[in-house]
């Protein structure tokens, strides 16, 4: 069974630093296309980084050049390192994964209808 574990959420000052990890199982990780989405409280899912099985990545402006993802295919982790973060970057956040990836634009990368495996998020909370 495809299954998603997320872990290194918590509180910053802003200005800071934090670096969330995801435990994948189930599935052939490397095969896989994988992302990060957010969600604030009363506001809709959103996209945060995307990393293609390929390699690629993709961000959402509002991270760029301060979140980076990336993964690891011999421990089958998925990981975004988030500098500079802003009081803004509060949510809870999510990892996902698309099992048996076809080649994705950025647009449709970035879209919470894409993937269809989903972890139970971890709250990151930014405090100016």
């Amino acid at each position: 069974q495809e299954h998603l574990v997320e872990s290194g959420g918590g509180s910053v000052q802003a200005g800071g630093s934090l670096s969330l990890s995801c435990a994948a199982s189930g599935y052939t990780f490397s095969d896989a296309c994988m992302a990060w989405f957010r969600q604030a409280p009363g506001k809709e899912r959103e996209g945060v980084a995307r990393i293609a099985n390929y390699g690629a990545t993709d961000y959402a402006e509002s991270v760029v050049g301060r979140f980076t993802i990336s993964t690891d295919n011999a421990k089958n982790t998925l990981s975004l390192q988030m500098n500079s973060l802003k009081p803004e970057d509060t949510a809870m956040y999510y990892c996902a994964a698309l099992p048996r990836c076809p080649p994705l634009t950025a647009g449709q990368a970035l879209r919470v209808g894409v993937y269809n495996v989903w972890g139970q998020g971890t709250q990151v909370t930014v405090s100016s």
